[in-house]
């Protein structure tokens, strides 16, 4: 421990004594440090705000898709790299079998285009527009106020009603009352019943202008790519999630001839598989971390063996007074390795408090709910501790092989 203690003395003073080159040695290492805490933040973050959107939705619902990869899907528009393309898309009347089922609560239908919308004078370019179930709210959480969501009723006449996000509301109304007021969907009139407000969303889905209208209406009115139906399916209280899986495949399969031994031409697609792709997905932003503060480490790391042959230099006589005195190889070999690793973890406490900064920052004036978590803090230190051992290594064993006679002599 008193060898410890010393080495640390040492290296505080050698930054003292040589402040621009351990200057640089302390950037590089900070610099690597604080990219991993960054981004282990921003990514836990990201994770949290998915889990929180699909928690929206209920744990227990899954959606029914034309195609399900998962992970990222490189396309370049041939036959042989779009699969999709050799299922058929979902249908309305295979949305409604799915519902007949006794396993199943509620089915709800979603389908997106992009139309202009006006109010007066006021024109809004090219608008998300969404065709939904009845039931919707229950899979996009949130609420109507004020007004209301269009009844089953209106569903079944494709009434042109509309219920506007309040992004839309503001931008066509302003101040004005929105409810009762009649607007144009690519040139069709629509009267607006309600006021959407959605949950807070990671991807700022609320900050833009979308129009959510009956399925029945959309798919009569708004011109959009047929072939990408899908819906989401929330399984009956007294039923398993996997029991209403089966349920609903063995319905599909049946509606499209599927014989035993062939292969399903659509997917049902659970939480737990979709947070299972966006883990793939942020795997790719952990090799960036890794590449980036790998740099950073090196530099850092590249310091330390030029400022660390400086002070061996500069103590030669010293560590032949010490050799003289009795003190082992491996003691020198310690006391300089101590230095070392001193060095670096100033480097990583200056990288994780920036790191930390930034991640407040973002926390802040973001969506993402950006956390430094506890393993990014653990990692950062082992990260620069190790970076100093390794690269201090040559110029301590550089010291701990001097000849004494010769240290001694040394001028």
């Amino acid at each position: 421990m008193q060898t410890l203690f010393e080495g640390i003395g040492i290296a505080l003073a050698a930054l003292r004594a040589n402040k621009l080159r351990a200057t640089l040695t302390i950037l590089g290492i900070a610099i690597g440090v604080m990219v991993v805490m960054v981004i282990a933040a921003m990514v836990s973050g990201i994770n949290k705000g998915v889990s929180d959107i699909f928690e929206q939705a209920g744990p227990r619902t899954f959606m029914v898709t034309r195609f399900f990869a998962g992970g990222i899907v490189v396309s370049d528009g041939s036959d042989e790299m779009s699969p999709w393309r050799r299922n058929p898309p979902l249908t309305v009347d295979e949305a409604e079998g799915v519902a007949q089922l006794p396993s199943v609560s509620a089915v709800v239908l979603n389908e997106d285009g992009g139309q202009p919308i006006s109010y007066g004078s006021r024109e809004l370019g090219s608008v998300n527009v969404r065709g939904v179930g009845v039931n919707w709210l229950r899979v996009s959480g949130g609420d109507v106020f004020p007004g209301r969501s269009f009844t089953q009723l209106e569903y079944s006449a494709q009434a042109r009603v509309v219920v506007a996000n309040q992004k839309l509301a503001t931008e066509l109304f302003g101040t004005l009352d929105p409810i009762g007021r009649r607007i144009k969907i690519g040139g069709v009139p629509y009267e607006v019943i309600g006021v959407y407000a959605p949950p807070p969303d990671l991807f700022g889905e609320g900050n833009r202008p979308r129009a959510v209208i009956p399925h029945a209406t959309f798919d009569k009115y708004i011109p959009h790519f047929r072939g990408w139906l899908q819906f989401f399916v929330a399984p009956a209280t007294s039923v398993t999630l996997d029991q209403a899986m089966d349920d609903v495949t063995g319905a599909l399969r049946g509606a499209r001839g599927l014989r035993p031994g062939e292969d399903n031409t659509f997917a049902l697609v659970t939480q737990d598989k979709m947070l299972e792709t966006w883990d793939q997905i942020t795997g790719v932003f952990f090799l960036v971390m890794i590449a980036l503060s790998s740099v950073g480490l090196l530099v850092g790391g590249v310091g330390v063996v030029a400022i660390m042959m400086i002070s061996v230099t500069e103590r030669t006589r010293e560590i032949g007074v010490r050799k003289a005195l009795g003190a082992r190889r491996r003691e020198i070999l310690w006391q300089f390795l101590v230095e070392a690793a001193t060095l670096t973890l100033v480097g990583g406490v200056v990288g994780m408090v920036l790191g930390s900064l930034i991640a407040m920052i973002v926390n802040r004036v973001t969506p993402i709910p950006a956390v430094v978590p506890l393993w990014s803090v653990v990692v950062a230190v082992l990260a620069s501790v190790l970076t100093g051992v390794g690269f201090g290594m040559y110029p301590a064993a550089k010291a701990a092989k001097l000849d004494p006679v010769d240290a001694l002599r040394w001028e």
